[in-house]
């Protein structure tokens, strides 16, 4: 049997880590906090839900909870709310019959859209305000950071 041992993390890399995390704790929360609840009233986690379904028609509940994972239930709860607003249709799977996925709406559709382009402003005006300097530097490092969210 092999003795691989972990590679250490260098230091700069967890100081990194940590500075990342509470910048994305904050920038989640000025979110919620000014483009949270729209105008019909969708949560963050609606929102992220219904871009979800947007991506993948058809998807189930099951699926969206292991993709946001989170439990069941709670996703469920989400998805009747958002049903129940007009925003999400089941619609019946073509292979099994006795499966249903979701898809937008026609309003879901729009509500999506307004919700983008409200929390694109609030972050356009936000981004702003930083000198010509700090918006360099958050554009060189637009790369790097898609790059963290890649498996």
């Amino acid at each position: 049997m092999s003795s691989l041992q972990p590679v250490p993390i260098p230091e700069r890399a967890l100081a990194l880590s940590d500075d990342l995390r509470l910048a994305f704790k904050r920038l989640m929360r000025s979110m919620q906090r000014d483009g949270g609840e729209m105008e019909a009233h969708v949560s963050l986690m609606q929102y992220m839900l219904l871009a979800l379904i947007q991506e993948q028609p058809g998807i189930g509940v099951a699926a969206l909870a292991r993709l946001q994972n989170v439990r069941g239930p709670t996703v469920s709860a989400q998805v009747k709310s958002l049903e129940e607003a007009g925003l999400v249709e089941r619609v019946p799977d073509a292979q099994d019959r006795r499966r249903s996925g979701l898809q937008l709406s026609g309003a879901g559709a729009q509500a999506l859209d307004t919700l983008r382009a409200r929390r694109r402003d609030v972050m356009a005006r936000r981004i702003a305000r930083l000198t010509p300097e700090q918006m360099d530097a958050l554009a060189a490092a637009m790369q790097p950071l898609m790059e963290l969210g890649q498996p």
